[in-house]
């Protein structure tokens, strides 16, 4: 199960998100995050203005990870708009794939995992309304996706929802004689995270026991309308256990029944590649969870299972859940550095196959949050003390989260800046116009001798990303002091501020480029202060002695012990 699924059937879906509430972050917003990682996703920042559709339109289904046709559902009369994962009211939703129990996928259904996250933020306003909204649709057209963990978050609440098909059973529709899956639907667990804690997913399902309905803080989809409550911190399906007892997988006492386990049974590539992500973000959090959960994080104690959500040590910034991000498992003891697949420059990276073969022994490499693979990779920020379309930052990057800039797009953007919309360029296709290309052109050159010039990449994304932190307050006030009197024009304000913004990242990633060509090319080392190279004292055309900065020892210890005397110098 877990990521042994993605591996062997679906490895474009294996994605991270970390979920922090008000009381765990050190402004009081709420944040969630997630890197869509797939070697076949395109970066590209989506948009969907609001929008007004005649009674009786439907809505075209096509799948978000092949662009498969799967149907077609009525259209609701109005829609919100949507940047990227946000809407305008601050709603924003991020998922990862555990995949689960092969025999539960639904050949028939309509609504993918995708369609249901971006209808989803077109038609609800809180994280409430969009659990109703996802469940609903599931429930009268059909799941076609795999095992589901969202993260659903708003201006004042973080909840995770956890779900999976329940197979294909055909038969015959009473009324209108047509076939039909007599399972439709999905079976499904939500839980709101409790404030001042954080929570995460990470291609793993997490969801383990949970309160049974009492009416009050726990209901059934059967009291649904009792969603609004603010009481209400569970809801789950009906029939999420009596379904497992249906199909064999589960047999003990109502509140002993655990989600995760009966669904999605955690083996060791559910622990090794997808809670380790998991692992290394609770481990900075709470002191001595990384010792307490190593055994589990590395496969080897599989029934030691973490808790859903910590209470961090301190408040999260939102420059310190960015850099959660770009985590590589430093400073553990899966270190991605410290082995020699790390290669001379020190190179946090693995690429694929993650399970390989020598002498009928399987080997693995670590899956870290930062991977190369990225999509797109987002912060979205909800602050409920600001008006919706200055108050929702969709902090926003392409490529590899820790070689990419988060950007703000606030959720009032009218327009997208052409680098980072959607049609130019794809995976097949080159644009030098285009952010992921940019990224990739710049992330690409650094992963040859990472240690060398990720600091050099480093240095200038901190630079943007605090600039763009600092700017945003000014942009905030500002924005936020004109809503009250004219507010198409604030969200003018904050969509040419997004524009401005994102042009300034692609002016500067063009010129780091340049830089870093002519400071590394050919393995040399150019010398250059503050950014400006250093040139000879007899020709401003030649450049100042480049260095070549030495081997690691234990390089040279490799190659010696696998070459003998053959390079000794005599």
């Amino acid at each position: 199960m877990g990521l042994g699924l993605l591996l062997g059937a679906n490895q474009a879906e294996a994605c991270t998100n970390f979920l922090i509430t008000k009381g765990a972050s050190a402004d009081g917003s709420t944040m969630i995050t997630y890197a869509a990682d797939s070697h076949l996703l395109y970066g590209e920042l989506y948009f969907w203005p609001t929008a007004k559709y005649p009674k009786g339109a439907l809505y075209k289904v096509y799948e978000w990870d092949t662009g498969k046709y799967l149907g077609e559902i009525p259209q609701v009369e109005s829609t919100y708009s949507v940047v990227g994962n946000m809407n305008e009211h601050q709603l924003a939703i991020g998922e990862t794939t555990y995949g689960g129990r092969h025999e539960l996928a639904d050949s028939t259904g309509i609504m993918d995992y995708g369609t249901l996250i971006y209808v989803a933020l077109q038609r609800a306003k809180t994280a409430r309304e969009a659990i109703r909204v996802i469940t609903d649709l599931m429930r009268e057209y059909g799941y076609a996706s795999s095992g589901e963990s969202f993260s659903i978050s708003d201006p004042n609440e973080v909840w995770i929802l956890e779900l999976i098909g329940k197979g294909t059973k055909l038969g015959v529709d009473k009324k209108t004689k047509r076939p039909v899956n007599l399972r439709k639907g999905a079976v499904w667990v939500a839980r709101l995270v409790p404030d001042g804690y954080v929570c995460g997913h990470a291609n793993q399902a997490r969801i383990t026991t949970f309160p049974l309905a009492n009416g009050k803080t726990s209901i059934t989809d059967k009291q649904i309308n009792k969603l609004n409550d603010p009481k209400v911190t569970t809801v789950y399906s009906h029939d999420v256990i009596s379904f497992a007892r249906e199909m064999n997988y589960f047999k003990g006492k109502d509140a002993e029944f655990s989600f995760s386990d009966t669904y999605a049974p955690v083996d060791f590539g559910a622990a090794r590649f997808c809670e380790v992500r998991v692992w290394s973000f609770f481990r900075t959090l709470v002191p001595g969870f990384m010792d307490e959960y190593l055994d589990y994080a590395m496969g080897k104690n599989l029934t030691h299972r973490m808790p859903l959500w910590v209470k961090p040590d301190h408040k999260l910034t939102v420059h310190e859940v960015m850099d959660a991000m770009r985590d590589h498992l430093e400073d553990t003891p899966l270190d991605m550095r410290k082995d020699p697949g790390a290669g001379m420059s020190a190179c946090p990276y693995r690429w694929r196959p993650m399970i390989w073969e020598y002498k009928g022994k399987k080997y693995v490499n670590e899956r870290a949050t930062a991977t190369q693979q990225t999509g797109f990779v987002f912060v979205a920020q909800s602050r409920s003390w600001l008006p919706d379309p200055v108050g929702g930052i969709l902090w926003f990057g392409v490529d590899d989260a820790a070689s990419t800039v988060f950007t703000p797009m606030y959720c009032g953007l009218q327009k997208v800046h052409p680098s980072y919309a959607v049609g130019n360029g794809d995976m097949l296709t080159y644009s030098s116009t285009a952010a992921f290309w940019k990224f990739n052109k710049v992330t690409n050159y650094c992963y040859l001798r990472y240690d060398l010039m990720h600091p050099d990449l480093r240095k200038e994304q901190l630079r943007l990303e605090n600039q763009y932190l600092e700017g945003s307050k000014e942009i905030d006030e500002k924005a936020a002091e004109l809503y009250k009197t004219d507010p198409e024009k604030a969200r003018q304000m904050v969509s040419d501020y997004s524009y401005q913004m994102a042009e300034n990242t692609m002016n500067a990633w063009d010129k780091l480029y340049e830089f870093l060509l002519v400071k590394y090319i050919d393995g040399n080392v150019k010398q250059e202060k503050n950014g400006v190279f250093l040139r000879s004292k007899d020709s401003e055309r030649i450049p100042a002695k480049p260095s070549n900065p030495d081997f690691p020892d234990w390089w040279k210890e490799e190659v010696i012990r696998a070459t003998g005397d053959r390079f000794l110098h005599l």
